[in-house]
């Protein structure tokens, strides 16, 4: 059974930054491709950034150069770092595989002055 429990959202002022992470159980993370993914009130979900299976990273125009996905194998955990964050970077972040009907509880992100 596949789970994914993301944490580290919060409140935060635009030029913050914040850490997510995403522990997962049931599937190895060193194995699997996994991707962050965000929804804003009223907007459809959307691809934030992925890591292969080898460490390789994507992320969407709208993040590069100030979000940055990475993963502990150790842990089986990915995380998202965000910088320099902006209001529109409000919405709910999930992790998920890249395959796969997974999806966790999300967490909230709002980036409010």
């Amino acid at each position: 059974q596949v789970q994914l429990v993301e944490s580290g959202g919060g409140l935060v002022q635009p030029g913050g930054s914040l850490r997510l992470s995403c522990a997962a159980s049931g599937v190895s993370i060193r194995l699997t491709a996994m991707a962050w993914y965000r929804q804003a009130p009223g907007k459809q979900r959307e691809l934030v950034a992925g890591i292969s299976s080898g460490g390789r990273t994507n992320y969407a125009d709208s993040v590069e150069g100030r979000f940055t996905i990475s993963r502990d194998t150790a842990k089986n955990t990915i995380y998202l770092q965000m910088n320099s964050l902006k209001p529109e970077d409000t919405a709910v972040y999930y992790c998920k595989p890249l395959v796969g009907p997974y999806w966790g509880q999300g967490t909230q992100v709002t980036v409010s002055s």
